[in-house]
């Protein structure tokens, strides 16, 4: 489990009507761009599902072929979206909503449809045609989780014995008393670590849940916003942020160059108990190991107390901010992708002085539920020429698989969602 692999270096417009009613028939038009403005391998194609829906986080399909969406932002009262294709073209022509809350989680599981915000979990009955039977009716499975608007998003997941996992991220960027400032020193014991940094698990049929009622599932882990179960071997995976301003708080230790690398972003395959070392160590991707964060003493080699903490089974290059993760089982694409990883890079802010990346949805190939190779960048173009938050196009941020075997990528800057396809003709 604990193996890591070779690490590589670093390496439409479909104008759509907001949906202002419950129930809105959408005004088609010709895509202008190719592939909706993305590059994708050959053989592959995509077009745009639907446009300016607004900060759509995560996505899933419905075995009718429907796409539900989670805004993080409420837009005309609804944060949740239904997109329905109605003529089977692939472009939605209706699209519904409702459910006055932002969030990012969002999932589908026996006859129901789960949706979090940044402090509940809810869930929908689903009727036999995969419609939701009353949109005004949600039970609240989970309540009163943390929200300190950092890293405060709920993604969810679900196994299949009936259970819910939540990732409750820590508020923190190492746990320092005054976060992100030089000199502020860290807490230890940190406090965060009783009720976020990790990942809990709840009953996924009972409401009013809290955290008295969950299992603290794994923990020392900062933040995940990319969730999945693998089919594989019926286990948990996730997608660490890693932690930031390694050289801005100890430029004494840490360069520029270093800084921009460090620490990894982690795929973890999480057991109940792990734990992952946050606020006390971080994955150096250069060294494979875990070494001791310098708020704790580190100097960037020694590894101490972390040297028993459980390492990430691949280490991708720093700050490109996972969003989602999803385990590939359809048969519509190439063989190799099989049971492979789609990860979705939300894209860096702080790698300078190296340029910023990670604007791109990547694929890693997995093997008995563990990599079998080096990611390659799938999807790209999504931020257009200037490649950074604020200028770049497009941000990807969900990811879900379509019942026919395609992949929606979902992008929450604007709000479009692409269906990408595969054909050998």
């Amino acid at each position: 489990m604990n193996a890591i692999l070779k690490i590589l270096p670093f390496a439409m417009l479909l104008s759509a009507q907001v949906f202002a009613s419950d129930s809105t028939r959408v005004k088609k038009g010709k895509p202008k761009e190719e592939n909706g403005g993305i590059t994708l391998p050959k053989g592959f194609k995509a077009l745009v599902v639907a446009d300016n829906l607004g900060t759509v986080r995560h996505i899933v399909a419905q075995s009718n072929g429907d796409i539900y969406a989670k805004l993080d932002r409420v837009k005309n009262g609804k944060g949740i979206l239904r997109l329905r294709d109605t003529n089977k073209d692939g472009v939605a022509d209706e699209i519904s909503g409702w459910g006055n809350y932002s969030g990012t989680g969002i999932t589908i599981k026996n006859g129901y449809l789960y949706a979090s915000s940044n402090t509940d979990v809810y869930r929908y009955k689903l009727n036999e045609k995969g419609d939701v039977i009353d949109t005004g009716k949600a039970e609240n499975i989970i309540t009163a989780l943390i929200n300190r608007r950092t890293h405060n998003t709920k993604s969810i997941v679900l196994d299949n014995d009936g259970n819910i996992y939540v990732n409750i991220g820590s508020p923190s960027n190492a746990c320092q008393i005054t976060d992100r400032t030089v000199g502020s020193p860290a807490m230890d014991p940190c406090p965060l670590l009783d009720s976020t940094g990790g990942i809990w698990q709840f009953k996924a049929d009972q409401t009013g849940q809290s955290y008295h009622n969950g299992v603290k599932y794994a923990t020392g882990i900062r933040n995940v916003v990319g969730l999945d179960w693998n089919q594989t071997t019926n286990q948990l995976y996730a997608m660490q942020h890693g932690r930031d301003m390694l050289n801005t708080l100890f430029p004494s230790m840490y360069n520029e160059e270093q800084s921009a690398e460090l620490p990894a972003e982690e795929l973890l395959r999480i057991s109940k108990g792990d734990n992952y070392g946050w606020p006390y160590c971080y994955y150096d991707q250069f060294q494979q190991k875990k070494v001791l964060a310098p708020e704790y003493g580190g100097d960037g080699k020694k590894q101490d107390r972390c040297a028993g903490m459980n390492k990430p089974i691949y280490a991708f290059p720093g700050h490109w901010a996972p969003n989602a993760l999803l385990f590939y089982t359809g048969n519509q694409f190439p063989e190799k992708y099989k049971n492979g990883a789609f990860v979705a890079f939300h894209g860096s802010w702080n790698r300078a002085p190296r340029p910023q990346t990670g604007y791109f949805v990547v694929f890693l190939p997995m093997k008995d539920g563990m990599p079998s190779g080096d990611y390659e960048i799938f999807a790209d173009g999504f931020a257009g020429e200037k490649i950074d938050p604020k200028n770049a196009r497009f941000r990807p941020c969900g990811l879900a698989q379509g019942p026919d075997g395609s992949l929606f990528i979902s992008d929450d800057k604007k709000g479009r969602i692409w269906k990408v396809t595969y054909s050998n003709n």
